[in-house]
């Protein structure tokens, strides 16, 4: 009971001091100032947003140069140009479906289709000297700046070219080799055979192309030696014909098909282990897991 008085005597005394303060506040006329303030901003706030209308400031966007990597900017400009007259290639079943003409002898526009010696020829043609169709296109030739800078990587290359430069298997880098005696590299001569690159003497297929880098550091092997082998076959065609037991190309290409992570820079492993390449530590992983497969089974 105390306490609920005291809470209405409070009550009672903060009402009455209320109603003291609006009196005083009327008396000085002050809320009649306040509500005139209050209107005459409104109105001019008003009148200024119907006047003045926003500016809207167009903004310009400056055309720049195209970013390109070190590696593209130091493409030829012969081939460059070179690319852009070829011909668009099409395969027989789009041409089937449009209205191009499929016959050798029929021609539409500047595209030349390829003829039946030229079908047989592009199949008999090794990998590392892929057929180019440069019918009625002017060869690029090599600026000297690049033909010096040529040979400064003899591994991998140091000069990528889109239409003479000869994709590698396993690091997938377009460039010319930088081996000095290459003639279809230093020359340009698409009837030539890349010595800086392999190519299998039973596929003749992509799988078989490997740079001098890639073939040392993930095969074994050295250049010379394959050059000088003529019977040299392709990890994909030692596997099929059984010839090595667990010898499997290691590239991410290759290892995911087999639903396995690429090794990323096992050389480095493999060479602290006692091994000679990166497919040699795999081939022995590869026989302890089928052994613990055949114990455990």
């Amino acid at each position: 009971m105390g306490r609920l008085k005291n809470r209405i005597d409070y009550e009672n005394l903060r009402n009455a001091r209320i109603l003291e303060n609006q009196a005083r506040l009327s008396s000085l006329g002050l809320q009649k100032t306040l509500s005139e303030l209050r209107s005459l901003t409104s109105s001019a706030k008003a009148e200024k947003g119907r006047t003045q209308k926003r500016k809207h400031a167009k903004k310009v966007y400056e055309i720049a140069d195209l970013r390109r990597s070190d590696r593209l900017k130091h493409i030829a400009t012969d081939s460059l140009s070179a690319l852009k007259s070829l011909p668009l290639r099409r395969s027989y079943r789009l041409r089937a479906n449009s209205d191009e003409p499929t016959s050798p002898n029929k021609v539409k526009g500047n595209t030349d289709y390829e003829s039946e010696e030229e079908s047989s020829d592009r199949e008999k043609r090794p990998a590392n000297a892929p057929f180019l169709n440069i019918k009625g296109v002017k060869l690029p030739s090599l600026s000297p700046e690049a033909s010096a800078r040529r040979c400064h990587s003899k591994g991998r290359g140091s000069i990528y070219d889109p239409f003479f430069g000869i994709c590698c298997h396993f690091c997938r880098q377009k460039k010319l080799c930088g081996e000095e005696d290459c003639k279809r590299c230093g020359n340009l001569d698409p009837d030539e055979q890349c010595i800086g690159k392999t190519d299998c003497s039973v596929c003749h297929s992509t799988n078989g192309v490997f740079c001098r880098a890639c073939l040392k550091v993930r095969y074994g092997e050295e250049m010379e030696e394959v050059r000088e082998n003529k019977a040299w076959m392709c990890p994909h065609c030692i596997e099929e014909k059984g010839i090595k037991p667990f010898w499997i190309c290691n590239s991410s290409l290759c290892l995911k098909k087999r639903k396995m992570g690429p090794t990323g820079l096992a050389i480095y492993r493999a060479r602290e282990m006692g091994y000679e390449s990166v497919a040699h530590l795999l081939m022995d992983e590869l026989k302890r897991r089928n052994n613990l497969k055949s114990l455990q089974g």
